[in-house]
């Protein structure tokens, strides 16, 4: 297709429509002559008049009623759509994809979202687990939960939570049974779930914090998945020790279900964030989500 055509439609409509150019240059807001300009540059384009001109009248030619008749259904359409959207930009509604890790459906997710439903009956939120590193945009998501640490400096980031901290455990049965660890060597002589860096494809290396300094120990054990809601309920269940983050435990340190051990090396993560591409900022959606996550989580 001409693409040079395609400026000049309107002009060539407004004319069709009002029969004159004086009148559609109003219509148009442009001057009689920029009216005429652009018709005579169709016609050059096309090879053909599109009206017969005289002093009194103007006129469609068999051309020009066939061009209309293609185009006015289209950029009414056009228009009509061009409206529409003018009209939701500030609606919420439709559909928001968040990526994040599991941890953060407890912890952000779920109050959110309670609270989203009540305000937003129109807009729906699909919350998409990953624990990749994920590049948001070609995938097509909207916004995305990471630790801090682990987003790329050109997204914007809001914080969600506070700072917290990881944590080792295992199930009381299994501390009875083998021991308890008191220093970071003495893992070498524990079951230890690994938890594989699906991006990196490499089994995560725990972070500890000793006498100042940052230390990374590689573990070993009967198992390794990639997802740490899976390690927990095996370390639970007496398989062996799990490192994850303190929040994502809790509840079940509380409950007598996990003993934490090597607590004194424990490192300070930065905290969960939500993180987007700068224009994602325009989006009503996303704007309705961070007032309402500032809202509920005392942000």
């Amino acid at each position: 297709m001409d693409r040079e055509i395609l400026p000049h439609l309107p002009a060539f409509l407004a004319v069709a429509r009002r029969g004159g150019f004086g009148a559609a240059a109003k219509d148009l807001g442009m001057s009689a002559s920029a009216v005429s300009h652009a018709v005579r540059a169709l016609e050059q384009r096309l090879g053909t008049p599109v009206f017969l001109r005289t002093t009194r009248s103007v006129a469609l030619t068999d051309a020009g009623r066939s061009l209309l008749a293609a185009v006015e259904p289209s950029l009414a359409s056009i228009a009509e759509e061009v409206e529409r959207l003018r009209a939701d930009k500030d609606r919420v509604s439709g559909l928001l994809r968040i990526n994040l890790p599991r941890m953060a459906l407890s912890m952000v997710l779920s109050p959110v979202i309670r609270e989203m439903g009540k305000r937003y009956p129109d807009l729906v939120v699909e919350a998409y687990v990953d624990y990749a590193i994920t590049d948001i945009v070609a995938q097509g998501f909207d916004a995305g939960v990471r630790l801090g640490e682990m987003i790329a400096q050109d997204m914007v980031a809001i914080r969600l939570t506070p700072p917290f901290r990881t944590a080792v455990v295992a199930s009381p049965e299994y501390l009875e049974k083998r021991g308890t660890p008191r220093t970071l060597e003495d893992l070498k002589a524990h079951d230890c779930i690994g938890l594989r860096l699906m991006t990196a494809r490499t089994i995560y290396a725990w972070e500890f914090e000793e006498d100042g300094e940052d230390v990374a120990v590689q573990t070993h054990g009967p198992l390794v998945t990639n997802d740490p809601t899976y390690a927990r309920e095996m370390a639970e269940a007496g398989v062996g020790l799990t490192y994850g983050f303190e929040p994502g435990l809790r509840d079940a340190i509380e409950q007598g279900r996990l003993v934490e051990v090597l607590k004194d090396f424990a490192c300070q993560e930065p905290g969960l964030f939500l993180y987007y591409p700068q224009r994602a900022t325009q989006a009503a959606k996303l704007r309705a989500f961070i007032d309402t996550a500032k809202n509920v989580l005392k942000l």
